[in-house]
């Protein structure tokens, strides 16, 4: 879009904070500079020994686990993901991508990985929704660390009911044999960052993670933006 046209859209429907309301300066981009400050995050200081690293713990060998934001109810984190998961707000997930990949990199998180794979959507859901948040998350992070992000080597087969009312052992038979390494040559031999929205039992990440374990991956860490 013409810069000319962005500005005479924001004159006629002035940017807003989603989380707030408050009208956007010139220097802030999706939230405004309070609500980012007060995004809930987990802050934790060791990428081995969390709690990201303990929903997945026991279960499948992996080297890093991490997760930014906290998922807490009624929070500002669950209106943000409610607009880019549910309403077509695409650059929310992008923003908030980025402001965890800028952390990461700060702290070597991408260190001896060699590319990203995003967790895949169902085509169905796919095409229900238009896009797949998990890509915009991984591409954030792909474009802050330098990592090639690869969307071709993992597929997803099964279309899986919603996870959200379930608990932990419905949630792990309903994700069994959901996904399946399209291409193996792409991660066989590599570290692969496997990336999703939420982690909440780790059922989504791991079912993923043993196919491409199953191809040949040579190494596994996780991301999810926020945690639950």
């Amino acid at each position: 879009m013409p810069a000319f046209l962005g500005r005479l859209l924001d004159l006629i429907y002035p940017p807003l904070c989603p989380v707030c309301g408050c009208l956007l300066t010139g220097g802030e981009a999706c939230l405004c500079t309070a609500c980012r400050y007060h995004l809930p995050r987990t802050r934790f200081e060791d990428f081995r020994r969390n709690e990201a690293c303990e929903r997945l713990a026991d279960r499948l060998p992996f080297d890093k686990a991490y997760a930014t934001f906290r998922y807490l109810k009624e929070s500002s984190v669950q209106r943000l993901f409610e607009q880019f998961k549910y309403h077509g707000d695409k650059r929310l997930a992008t923003y908030l991508g980025t402001l965890a990949a800028q952390e990461l990199k700060e702290r070597s998180f991408f260190d001896g990985m060699d590319l990203i794979v995003p967790v895949p959507l169902h085509p169905a859901r796919l095409r229900q929704r238009g896009y797949n948040q998990s890509h915009l998350i991984a591409q954030a992070l792909g474009k802050c660390s330098g990592l090639p992000v690869e969307t071709e080597a993992l597929g997803r087969k099964l279309e899986t009911r919603t996870q959200t009312r379930k608990g932990p052992w419905d949630r792990q038979l309903n994700m069994q044999d959901a996904f399946v390494t399209v291409r193996p040559e792409l991660v066989s031999g590599r570290h692969v960052l496997l990336v999703d929205d939420v982690l909440t039992t780790g059922a989504t990440m791991l079912a993923s993670a043993r196919s491409l374990r199953e191809a040949g991956c040579r190494q596994l860490s996780f991301f999810a933006l926020a945690l639950a």
